[in-house]
């Protein structure tokens, strides 16, 4: 088991834009949570001007609490982003998140995750007994105090073990860190199941299918690729699997917002590399 968080950009587009503008750290969780959580992350910012960020999100639930000045603290559930994420800034504000790991939000919701995809809706008191502002707001304190409220928040949820929820954790796990994996039924064989099985323990404990999951991972590495400067992206196109470079192209360009060239120019004017 880990025992720092990641440090990876992966999926934020423009990381270092992101990085000059607001504060931005991950924590992990008390020990007894991280086969659920990946980590806590925290921003806090005083803008002069509207700032807006864009994410290309993981196949993961997060918990987020918002605190803007002059404004009650807010607290939702995202599930599992289909498309481009972009919020905008401004003021001064604090963000208190909670990032799940694929597969670690099932314990606590009781129920198919695949409800949740590419929806945000209010945190409701269910999944976490008493509720989750019963202690008072989350975003307040130091950042030790933070994780200390999410950490007694979701202590309290009680998360139920569930083996197939753990299985569908590791598969992820092996999907983002191997990058041959490129097809749904080679993954499958390597594990001895058959596509069908997969295909619904990804729906129900991750929210996403397999396919997608591959997908997306890979197209965050072409990201990340593009970031580093300029490529022959008929061979990276090749090494993530996709049929062409016009398919890498399309994907890029429809997740990102941007085709893979336009994102490493605008990169390269604002200094991110």
């Amino acid at each position: 088991m880990r025992h720092e968080p990641r440090r990876d950009s992966r999926g934020i587009l423009d990381p270092d834009r992101l990085l000059r503008q607001v504060r931005f750290r991950r924590r992990l969780p008390d020990p007894a949570l991280r086969p659920y959580v990946e980590h806590y992350w925290l921003i806090d910012w005083a803008l002069d001007e509207p700032f807006d960020q864009r994410v290309v999100p993981h196949p993961a639930v997060n918990v987020v609490f918002q605190a803007q000045r002059g404004e009650p603290e807010s607290a939702e559930i995202a599930g599992v982003g289909l498309e481009l994420f972009t919020v905008t800034l401004h003021g001064v504000g604090r963000v208190t998140g909670v990032q799940f790991r694929p597969g670690g939000f099932r314990p606590f919701w009781r129920r198919s995750v695949a409800e949740l995809t590419g929806r945000r809706r209010p945190l409701p008191a269910g999944p976490f007994g008493a509720g989750p502002f019963a202690a008072g707001p989350v975003c307040p304190g130091t950042d030790d105090d933070r994780c200390r409220r999410l950490d007694d928040l979701l202590t309290a949820g009680r998360p139920e073990p569930d083996p197939l929820a753990a299985e569908a954790t590791a598969l992820v796990e092996e999907i983002r860190a191997d990058r041959s994996i490129l097809r749904v039924d080679d993954f499958a064989r390597r594990h001895g199941v058959s596509t069908r099985r997969l295909q619904r323990l990804f729906t129900d404990h991750v929210g996403v299918g397999p396919k997608w999951v591959i997908r997306r991972y890979r197209l965050q590495e072409a990201i990340e690729q593009a970031a580093a400067g300029p490529l022959d992206w008929s061979r990276v196109a090749a090494d993530l699997g996709y049929a062409d470079q016009a398919h890498l192209v399309r994907e890029f360009t429809a997740v990102a917002g941007v085709s893979p060239a336009a994102y490493a120019r605008s990169l390269a004017s604002s200094g991110g590399r």
